[in-house]
Protein backbone atom coordinates (compact mmCIF):
# COMPACT_ATOMS: atom_id res chain seq x y z
CA UNK A 1 0.00 0.00 0.00
CA UNK A 2 1.57 3.54 -1.10
CA UNK A 3 1.64 5.91 1.97
CA UNK A 4 -0.59 8.74 1.47
CA UNK A 5 0.37 12.13 0.01
CA UNK A 6 -1.14 14.59 2.11
CA UNK A 7 0.91 17.65 1.16
CA UNK A 8 0.49 17.81 -2.26
CA UNK A 9 -1.96 20.79 -1.92
CA UNK A 10 1.24 22.99 -1.38
CA UNK A 11 2.37 21.78 -4.08
CA UNK A 12 3.39 22.94 -7.32
CA UNK A 13 1.81 20.48 -9.68
CA UNK A 14 2.51 20.24 -13.63
CA UNK A 15 1.36 17.51 -15.41
CA UNK A 16 2.25 16.45 -19.15
CA UNK A 17 1.65 14.06 -22.13
CA UNK A 18 2.43 14.68 -25.99
CA UNK A 19 -1.00 15.81 -26.27
CA UNK A 20 -1.50 18.45 -22.78
CA UNK A 21 -0.23 19.92 -20.10
CA UNK A 22 -1.60 20.79 -16.90
CA UNK A 23 -0.31 24.02 -14.82
CA UNK A 24 -1.65 25.38 -11.68
CA UNK A 25 -4.51 27.88 -12.22
CA UNK A 26 -3.41 31.24 -11.77
CA UNK A 27 -4.54 34.18 -12.60
CA UNK A 28 -2.07 35.74 -15.40
CA UNK A 29 -3.10 32.60 -17.89
CA UNK A 30 -6.73 31.67 -16.72
CA UNK A 31 -7.13 35.68 -18.63
CA UNK A 32 -6.05 34.01 -21.45
CA UNK A 33 -9.33 32.14 -21.53
CA UNK A 34 -11.47 34.92 -22.32
CA UNK A 35 -11.47 34.00 -26.04
CA UNK A 36 -13.12 30.77 -25.55
CA UNK A 37 -15.47 31.40 -22.08
CA UNK A 38 -17.75 33.04 -22.71
CA UNK A 39 -20.48 30.50 -24.38
CA UNK A 40 -23.30 29.31 -22.80
CA UNK A 41 -22.84 25.92 -24.04
CA UNK A 42 -19.63 25.28 -22.54
CA UNK A 43 -21.63 26.20 -18.85
CA UNK A 44 -24.87 24.53 -19.81
CA UNK A 45 -24.26 21.70 -16.84
CA UNK A 46 -21.81 23.72 -15.26
CA UNK A 47 -24.64 24.83 -12.29
CA UNK A 48 -23.21 28.85 -13.48
CA UNK A 49 -22.51 31.00 -16.31
CA UNK A 50 -19.68 33.44 -17.48
CA UNK A 51 -20.85 35.44 -19.71
CA UNK A 52 -18.79 38.64 -19.46
CA UNK A 53 -15.63 40.16 -17.93
CA UNK A 54 -17.46 40.49 -14.85
CA UNK A 55 -18.33 36.59 -14.09
CA UNK A 56 -14.84 35.81 -15.81
CA UNK A 57 -12.92 38.18 -12.91
CA UNK A 58 -15.76 36.01 -10.38
CA UNK A 59 -14.30 32.61 -11.58
CA UNK A 60 -10.80 33.09 -11.32
CA UNK A 61 -11.39 34.94 -7.98
CA UNK A 62 -13.62 31.39 -6.45
CA UNK A 63 -10.92 29.54 -7.92
CA UNK A 64 -8.14 30.90 -6.07
CA UNK A 65 -10.15 31.47 -3.28
CA UNK A 66 -10.70 27.48 -2.93
CA UNK A 67 -7.36 26.82 -4.03
CA UNK A 68 -4.84 24.56 -1.71
CA UNK A 69 -8.08 23.92 0.70
CA UNK A 70 -9.96 21.28 -0.25
CA UNK A 71 -9.22 21.87 -4.09
CA UNK A 72 -6.25 21.94 -6.15
CA UNK A 73 -7.39 23.53 -9.86
CA UNK A 74 -5.91 23.32 -12.77
CA UNK A 75 -5.39 25.24 -16.56
CA UNK A 76 -5.64 22.94 -19.56
CA UNK A 77 -2.96 23.42 -22.14
CA UNK A 78 -3.15 22.12 -25.34
CA UNK A 79 0.00 21.32 -26.81
CA UNK A 80 -1.53 20.50 -30.65
CA UNK A 81 -2.92 24.34 -31.13
CA UNK A 82 0.01 26.22 -27.88
CA UNK A 83 -3.56 27.24 -26.62
CA UNK A 84 -5.21 27.04 -22.94
CA UNK A 85 -8.39 24.93 -23.47
CA UNK A 86 -10.10 24.92 -20.52
CA UNK A 87 -10.00 23.64 -17.11
CA UNK A 88 -10.27 21.14 -14.43
CA UNK A 89 -9.63 20.33 -10.42
CA UNK A 90 -9.31 17.89 -7.80
CA UNK A 91 -12.03 18.60 -5.47
CA UNK A 92 -14.42 16.92 -2.10
CA UNK A 93 -10.72 16.14 -1.08
CA UNK A 94 -11.27 13.63 1.67
CA UNK A 95 -7.82 12.47 3.42
CA UNK A 96 -9.39 10.06 6.28
CA UNK A 97 -11.11 7.97 3.49
CA UNK A 98 -8.36 8.79 0.74
CA UNK A 99 -10.43 9.68 -2.28
CA UNK A 100 -11.31 12.68 -3.85
CA UNK A 101 -13.49 14.08 -7.06
CA UNK A 102 -11.98 14.93 -10.36
CA UNK A 103 -14.48 17.38 -12.30
CA UNK A 104 -15.78 21.06 -12.85
CA UNK A 105 -13.73 20.57 -16.15
CA UNK A 106 -14.94 22.26 -19.37
CA UNK A 107 -13.28 23.21 -22.13
CA UNK A 108 -13.48 25.77 -25.55
CA UNK A 109 -16.15 24.60 -27.93
CA UNK A 110 -13.16 24.08 -30.79
CA UNK A 111 -11.19 21.75 -27.90
CA UNK A 112 -14.30 19.28 -28.22
CA UNK A 113 -13.93 15.78 -29.34
CA UNK A 114 -10.07 16.50 -29.69
CA UNK A 115 -8.53 13.73 -27.48
CA UNK A 116 -7.79 16.44 -25.12
CA UNK A 117 -9.96 15.14 -22.52
CA UNK A 118 -9.01 11.37 -22.42
CA UNK A 119 -5.34 12.75 -22.31
CA UNK A 120 -6.30 15.20 -19.64
CA UNK A 121 -7.97 12.82 -17.05
CA UNK A 122 -4.94 10.17 -18.05
CA UNK A 123 -2.21 12.43 -16.02
CA UNK A 124 -5.13 13.52 -13.24
CA UNK A 125 -6.06 9.84 -12.37
CA UNK A 126 -2.80 8.67 -12.85
CA UNK A 127 -1.41 11.10 -10.07
CA UNK A 128 -4.17 10.71 -7.81
CA UNK A 129 -3.14 6.59 -7.51
CA UNK A 130 0.69 7.14 -8.12
CA UNK A 131 1.39 10.07 -6.51
CA UNK A 132 -1.07 10.85 -3.87
CA UNK A 133 -1.94 6.85 -3.15
CA UNK A 134 -5.70 7.47 -3.03
CA UNK A 135 -7.40 4.46 -3.05
CA UNK A 136 -10.58 5.86 -5.03
CA UNK A 137 -11.05 8.45 -7.57
CA UNK A 138 -15.04 9.68 -8.59
CA UNK A 139 -16.06 11.75 -11.07
CA UNK A 140 -20.03 13.37 -11.89
CA UNK A 141 -21.94 14.44 -14.27
CA UNK A 142 -25.53 16.12 -15.03
CA UNK A 143 -28.59 13.58 -15.51
CA UNK A 144 -29.06 14.97 -18.39
CA UNK A 145 -25.73 15.96 -19.67
CA UNK A 146 -25.49 12.27 -21.64
CA UNK A 147 -22.03 13.91 -23.43
CA UNK A 148 -19.85 13.73 -20.13
CA UNK A 149 -21.25 10.53 -18.88
CA UNK A 150 -20.33 8.58 -22.03
CA UNK A 151 -16.63 11.02 -21.87
CA UNK A 152 -16.23 9.45 -18.16
CA UNK A 153 -17.48 5.75 -19.15
CA UNK A 154 -14.65 5.68 -21.68
CA UNK A 155 -12.40 6.29 -18.65
CA UNK A 156 -12.38 2.54 -17.28
CA UNK A 157 -15.34 4.24 -14.57
CA UNK A 158 -18.27 2.45 -13.06
CA UNK A 159 -21.60 3.99 -13.18
CA UNK A 160 -22.69 4.00 -9.24
CA UNK A 161 -26.04 6.20 -9.57
CA UNK A 162 -28.01 9.09 -9.51
CA UNK A 163 -27.74 11.74 -6.26
CA UNK A 164 -31.30 13.50 -6.86
CA UNK A 165 -30.85 16.96 -6.00
CA UNK A 166 -27.18 17.02 -5.60
CA UNK A 167 -26.82 20.94 -6.12
CA UNK A 168 -28.83 24.15 -6.94
CA UNK A 169 -28.01 25.66 -10.30
CA UNK A 170 -26.99 29.46 -10.11
CA UNK A 171 -30.88 29.85 -11.74
CA UNK A 172 -31.77 28.24 -8.27
CA UNK A 173 -33.26 24.86 -9.85
CA UNK A 174 -32.07 21.49 -7.95
CA UNK A 175 -30.18 18.98 -10.53
CA UNK A 176 -29.51 15.52 -10.71
CA UNK A 177 -26.11 14.02 -10.93
CA UNK A 178 -24.86 10.71 -11.84
CA UNK A 179 -21.80 9.13 -9.61
CA UNK A 180 -18.56 7.37 -11.25
CA UNK A 181 -15.66 6.03 -9.60
CA UNK A 182 -12.44 4.11 -10.56
CA UNK A 183 -10.81 2.49 -7.51
CA UNK A 184 -7.11 1.58 -6.76
CA UNK A 185 -7.53 -2.13 -7.84
CA UNK A 186 -8.78 -1.43 -10.97
CA UNK A 187 -6.05 1.62 -11.66
CA UNK A 188 -3.14 -0.92 -13.32
CA UNK A 189 -5.74 -2.82 -15.47
CA UNK A 190 -7.83 0.11 -17.10
CA UNK A 191 -4.33 2.15 -17.68
CA UNK A 192 -3.54 -0.57 -19.94
CA UNK A 193 -6.98 -0.87 -21.60
CA UNK A 194 -7.82 2.68 -21.65
CA UNK A 195 -4.70 4.79 -21.61
CA UNK A 196 -2.35 2.31 -23.73
CA UNK A 197 -1.40 4.22 -26.21
CA UNK A 198 -1.21 7.85 -23.81
CA UNK A 199 0.76 5.58 -21.26
CA UNK A 200 3.22 4.47 -24.30
CA UNK A 201 3.79 7.97 -25.31
CA UNK A 202 4.13 9.43 -22.14
CA UNK A 203 6.46 11.77 -21.35
CA UNK A 204 7.63 12.03 -17.90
Amino acid sequence: MKTLKKNFLDEEIILENEIVKLVPFNRYDALKLQSIIFDDSVWKYMGMFVKNRYDLENYIENTLELQGKDHYAFLIFDKQTNEFAGSTRFGNINFKSEKLEIGWTWYGKKFHRTGINHATKFELIRYCFENIGLRRVQFSADLENLASQKAILKLGAKQEGVFRNNYVDSTGKSKDDVYFSIIQEEWEYIKQTHFDKINQNNVQ
